[in-house]
């Protein structure tokens, strides 16, 4: 089989996301400790493996570049730098729970924009990556990976995905008003990753989230076509105070 034509960047920060993958796989076969975060959020040995596999690889790989991840999170100097932006484990919920629905994100910020994201569902051997406008692609297992798009709505028949831990009121509200009835829920960031992949339409979030959260699923969602924007339209962007998000809503491709 021919290589695949993408760059060594992007080769390499699918082996760092495999590589984490595994050994969060490794710990969830094994065995596996809980503890609480001051925020009283669960964090387990498996999200501090990831973060150390990854701070560890991403430094080696980049060490001009500094690395932000939840599980080490630190003040940016200088936010108009670039720097990586990590959630070793996100959805731990889901992971403590069994469920499959976690992922490993990864991405890039420059110019206070996501430019280059990688997601991966270890139980599920699904990855996501973007490496440019445009260049956003789905691998399954060992199969070659595939071009992704995100498609148009039809109205009338929008999927809606959700979090499986926050469908409050004002979601509900939300998609009462835009009379949307097909309405998934589930773990993660893999929501960003299925309306990149044409499997949905939107996924409005109301209530707090982190930059790493939605970075890496962010950059594949603009790549493939879509958006992430606050509710009165403006793009998200990155490197904020505290580096918390305000409320948003991913679409897929525009009509």
């Amino acid at each position: 089989m021919a290589p695949e034509p993408f760059n060594q960047t992007t080769n390499d920060l699918r082996s760092i996301a495999r590589r984490a993958g595994d050994a969060i796989m490794a710990i969830a076969a094994s065995s596996m400790t809980v503890d609480r975060k001051a925020d009283q959020s669960p964090v387990t040995t498996a999200d501090t493996a990831a973060n150390n596999l990854i701070v560890t690889a991403l430094n080696d790989l980049t060490p001009d570049i500094p690395v932000v991840s939840e599980e080490g999170a630190k003040v940016l100097d200088e936010p108009d730098r670039p720097f990586w932006l990590v959630d070793p484990l996100d959805g731990t919920k889901e992971f403590i729970a069994g469920n499959g629905e976690f992922t490993v994100n990864i991405a890039l910020i420059e110019q206070r924009n996501p430019t280059h994201g990688v997601i991966y569902a270890p139980a599920t051997d699904r990855m996501f990556f973007s490496c440019g406008p445009g260049q956003v692609f789905q691998q399954l297992g060992t199969e070659p990976p595939v071009h992704l798009k995100a498609r148009i709505a039809e109205p009338g028949s929008l999927v809606a995905l959700a979090s499986r831990s926050h469908l409050d009121e004002r979601t509900k509200e939300f998609l009462s008003q835009h009379h949307i009835t097909n309405i998934q829920q589930m773990g993660s960031s893999l929501k960003l990753c299925l309306i990149a992949a044409g499997e949905a339409d939107i996924y409005p979030r109301f209530g707090p989230t982190m930059e790493w959260d939605t970075a890496a699923g962010h950059a594949i969602l603009i790549a493939a076509g879509g958006s992430l924007t606050t509710p009165n339209g403006r793009p998200l962007r990155y490197a904020k105070p505290g580096l918390r998000n305000p409320d948003f809503i991913a679409r897929g491709a525009a009509g």
